[in-house]
């Protein structure tokens, strides 16, 4: 972990496809910011991971690479995966999966925050200002028969794994962070997503949601459907604060939060354990426009401004936490003037223009 002199070390896995593109022009901004800051220093360390790297090895997160990421402050990651690169089953390869296992980094964290220049699909004024959370359980759910689907007699089965242990984690780190967001002037109020009505494995879901909702009775606590809640997003995402569910119903729901921002490459993410994280943009890798300089680099800017503020939280680094708001500041003021139009939104201004407005304002 840290060093006694302030210095973070930093595992980097650039991935595929336009997060190779991306993972430059962000690790600068990053010295950038750290420069201004003071206090602290980055230290970079690549390592390889990818279906470009099974393509080529057939092994797409190394064994040295897992255990250099595990020394590591904090892992930042690139987009991963490539829709013609698959596993013997069919599935695309994606190792930022297996770090999430490898790790326990149990509360994946998708922010969904708007601000002026933004191309948000919503015509309400009070879309312009989204600012919530939506927290998925990112170790087992639905997802933990990703590699154990029983193909037997004609079906295919996988299972729903849903533990109290992983749900008590999860929910006390959401009920923690609604009360951080409250002192920021944030409602401080937990909404707990599920398919209680239906499925036994979510009532026992909420039913441990409530029970932890006791310990924390200076938070508001409710609860929603998930289709009740796929409604909310679009009629009126603003009644939001904290959100947390299962990992499917996170996955498709934090893409809808993306859609609120303006698309996917305006949406950040960190997968938090106790004591690692892994910081990535939503997106994917987006093969067809490699090499073009269409790539929105925005979610990896914002990604790694969260990388910043974690660090500086887990080790009472302030400097840290100013370098966070410094980069995350930089791209918000990059889009208030209105006058970028991504290619991502169907303008003409791609990874090199948006990295240099976000430079102009950092300088």
């Amino acid at each position: 972990m840290a060093t006694h002199d302030n210095s973070f070390h930093i595992a980097v896995m650039p991935g595929d496809g336009i997060g190779c593109e991306i993972m430059d022009p962000c690790l600068d901004l990053l010295q950038r910011v750290q420069r201004a800051a003071g206090g602290f220093a980055l230290k970079f360390e690549t390592l390889e991971a990818g279906a470009d790297l099974y393509r080529r090895t057939g092994t797409a997160l190394p064994e040295e690479t897992l255990r250099r990421a595990g020394a590591a402050d904090a892992i930042l990651l690139g987009a991963m995966g490539l829709p013609d690169v698959r596993y013997p089953d069919g599935r695309e390869v994606g190792p930022q999966l297996d770090l999430r296992e490898e790790f326990q980094l149990f509360a994946g964290i998708r922010p969904v925050r708007t601000f002026p220049g933004l191309p948000v699909p919503l015509s309400d004024p009070r879309a312009a200002s989204l600012d919530f959370v939506l927290i998925r359980e990112s170790t087992e759910g639905l997802f933990s028969s990703r590699v154990r689907t029983e193909f037997k007699d004609g079906a295919a089965r996988d299972f729903l794994e849903i533990t109290r242990p992983a749900s008590e984690r999860l929910f006390d780190f959401a009920f923690r962070l609604a009360r951080q967001r409250r002192e920021d002037g944030h409602p401080g109020r937990v909404t707990c997503v599920d398919k209680s009505n239906v499925l036994g494995a979510f009532a026992f879901f909420r039913e441990i949601f409530h029970e932890r909702a006791k310990a924390f009775a200076d938070v508001d606590a409710d609860v929603c459907y998930v289709d009740a809640m796929a409604l909310r997003l679009i009629r009126n995402p603003w009644a939001n604060d904290v959100v947390v569910t299962e990992n499917l119903f996170g996955d498709i729901l934090s893409d809808a939060g993306a859609a609120l921002m303006g698309g996917m490459g305006f949406a950040p993410s960190a997968d938090i354990g106790e004591d690692r994280a892994v910081f990535q943009p939503c997106h994917g890798t987006a093969p067809d426009i490699v090499g073009t300089g269409k790539a929105n680099p925005t979610a990896m800017y914002l990604s790694a401004a969260l990388m910043l503020d974690w660090l500086g939280q887990q080790h009472g680094e302030s400097a840290c936490r100013d370098a966070a708001m410094m980069l995350q500041g930089a791209v918000e003021r990059a889009f208030a003037a209105g006058t970028l139009n991504p290619c991502e939104t169907g303008g003409t201004d791609g990874l090199a223009e948006i990295t240099r407005r976000v430079i102009d304002e950092l300088d």
